[in-house]
């Protein structure tokens, strides 16, 4: 479900109390910083380019790096909740055998 334009964006006060604390440091304690957040629906607004957040997937907690192109979208967007392993079968198996094969003679 979106959020009106009219209603604002949805970025938490303790989020921002804790992106406020991050600013304070100086430069070279705010690179090392990490918020470490579990708000995957806050909007990342301009105030949060430059820092690094440690958003939680549902499992552990995914660094992500806030840059300039990232504004108006959501944490919850960098840091992916499903991890594709790779589909199985039959065709799979030949299709790395071949590939296995094509690297071995390269090797040679």
């Amino acid at each position: 479900m979106g959020r009106s334009l009219k209603k604002g964006f949805y970025v938490p006060e303790k989020l921002l109390k804790k992106v406020e604390k991050v600013k304070s440091l100086p430069e070279k304690e705010r690179e090392k910083a990490v918020i470490k957040t579990w708000y995957r629906a806050a909007m990342i607004t301009p105030e949060m380019v430059g820092l690094t957040f440690a958003v939680h997937n549902g499992k552990n907690f995914i660094e992500v790096r806030v840059v300039e192109d990232m504004v108006g979208h959501r944490l919850g967007e960098f840091a992916p909740t499903r991890k594709f392993i790779k589909h199985g079968g039959k065709k799979q198996r030949e299709l790395e055998q071949k590939l296995k094969a094509a690297q071995a003679a390269l090797n040679k």
